[in-house]
């Protein structure tokens, strides 16, 4: 869990409310529509004789507009072309290369206009140094692993953003502390003229010296040998080929390798740890996964839908130390209720078809992206899962200060700030086919949790949400979290 980002803006926050050398702004609504008209009454159609981009220093034309379904020299109905130019938008600020991102229609004729995107880009070069928490979450940190500062993570990371002005994303880390890591990826999102086809590669390669090998009373359990020796040793690389056919859908093709070898004491602790003999799982995989996106934000959604599914094959030929297929889906739908409140709920599930898998291919509530507010100190393990998640929030502000006056750089100009209430309330169920009884009190089991929450939208739409959950078993707490819960 990465708190840095959380230190550094609390830090600029108190600096400029402090000395008072932020100016508010009016933020960003990425609903509204400017016009600029002097018009009484609006036209039945308009066309669009020419579409102009500023603020693009970098970014290339064609990639904004690619999100764009409104086109030059074509005529439309007024409501359609409100309705499509809400939509593009949308759709160029989730390109996520833009603080801000404005389109206005001026009107040059009675049914004539021009089209005016207006961006303000991000800082696309971020190198930085890593400290955050290799637990899952900040409680459990603080509750199971007694705010033990050696398993924190550290080291450097350096991530380009936008390659050329295309959109490509190149992230290089190096890291050292609780996992010593090494970790390379690239992105091409189009490699093709019409920007349908896209690429990209992926390596990284991983030991850990502290290890978890089980889980026991639904709280995972740790280890590491007397002498300190290195437990696991994990490469992974892969290739995915997507296919993007229209806005909103996404096709995703991937095929990777994966290697663990792990210590013997590991296989002493845990004879399961694997499902096979020996101290190697080795295998080649393939998934599919299908992708269909058109929230407003995808940091912070407060209006569309999201569906995520994919299918993976774990083991491709007859030397692979695997054989598995498993499911996984997540669909999401966020609905304005006022001008300040909306709805978000989701759901989200997988299913192994085996009632074995090695450890390191566990899944269950409490690992991401499946919680159940009220549970983030409890792993619950199984084969199946499903979880039903639900807030309905209410906005408390939407600010952005303007501190140009001592923020040089003008990317960082501009601090928006955002604060939501929440009412939220999960449940779910683990399929435990197992039954094993070390973790019998959560699985096979109804659980559900419920509470209010502070969910707060800082500076490149980061996200940390503060809440304080019940559990349907009376266990209650107050929990921090990094990123929208759905």
């Amino acid at each position: 869990m990465n708190l840095k980002p959380l230190f550094y803006w609390l830090l600029l926050l108190i600096f400029i409310l402090e000395t008072g050398g932020g100016k508010i702004l009016f933020a960003q609504n990425s609903d509204s529509l400017n016009i600029n008209s002097e018009k009484v009454t609006t036209p039945k159609q308009v066309t669009v004789n020419n579409i102009f981009i500023v603020g693009n220093e970098k970014t290339r034309k064609n990639i904004i507009l690619r999100e764009m379904d409104i086109e030059e020299n074509m005529t439309y109905n007024w409501e359609e072309f409100v309705a499509l130019v809400a939509a593009d938008q949308k759709k160029i600020y989730n390109l996520q290369l833009f603080t801000t991102a404005t389109v206005t229609p001026l009107f040059v004729g009675d049914e004539q206009v021009e089209l005016l995107v207006s961006l303000k880009e991000r800082w696309y070069i971020l190198p930085s140094i890593i400290f955050n928490l290799a637990d899952r979450n900040f409680s459990e940190w603080y509750s199971n692993q007694n705010r033990d500062f050696s398993r924190v993570n550290y080291g450097v990371k350096l991530d380009h953003n936008n390659i050329g002005g295309r959109n490509e994303k190149l992230r290089v880390i190096g890291q050292i502390g609780f996992t010593q890591a090494i970790l390379l990826n690239y992105t091409i999102p189009y490699f093709d003229k019409n920007q349908l086809h896209g690429l990209a590669a992926k390596f990284n390669f991983y030991t850990n010296k502290n290890i978890p090998v089980r889980s026991i009373g639904n709280k995972q359990y740790f280890f590491r040998n007397p002498d300190e020796d290195i437990l696991r040793k994990t490469l992974n690389a892969s290739l995915t080929y997507s296919f993007r056919g229209s806005f909103y859908n996404f096709h995703y093709f991937t095929a990777g390798y994966h290697n663990t070898q792990i210590h013997e004491d590991v296989i002493i602790e845990n004879p399961d740890y694997f499902t096979h003999d020996g101290k190697k799982l080795q295998y080649f995989l393939a998934s599919y996964r299908y992708r269909h996106d058109n929230r407003d934000n995808v940091a912070y959604a407060t209006q569309g839908t999201l569906l995520d599914a994919s299918l993976t094959k774990y083991g491709l030929f007859g030397k692979d130390d695997i054989n598995e297929l498993e499911f996984s889906i997540m669909a999401s739908t966020y609905k304005r209720l006022g001008d300040k409140s909306h709805f978000a709920t989701g759901i989200s599930g997988s299913a192994f078809f085996s009632d074995n898998q090695p450890y390191t291919l566990v899944r269950g509530i409490g690992y991401k992206p499946d919680f159940i507010r009220g549970y983030e100190l409890n792993v619950i393990e199984g084969q199946q899962l499903i979880v039903h998640k639900n807030s309905l929030r209410y906005e408390l502000f939407d600010v952005a200060y303007d501190i140009s006056d001592f923020m040089p750089i003008d990317e960082f100009s501009v601090f928006p700030l955002k604060l939501y209430l929440s009412a939220n309330f999960d449940h779910g169920y683990v399929r435990d086919a197992n039954r094993l009884p070390q973790n019998a009190a959560l699985t096979n089991k109804y659980l559900s949790g419920y509470g209010m929450g502070l969910d707060l939208i800082g500076m490149y739409d980061a996200v940390f949400r503060f809440e304080y959950s019940v559990n349907n078993m009376g266990t209650r707490g107050f929990f921090i979290n990094v990123k929208a819960p759905l």
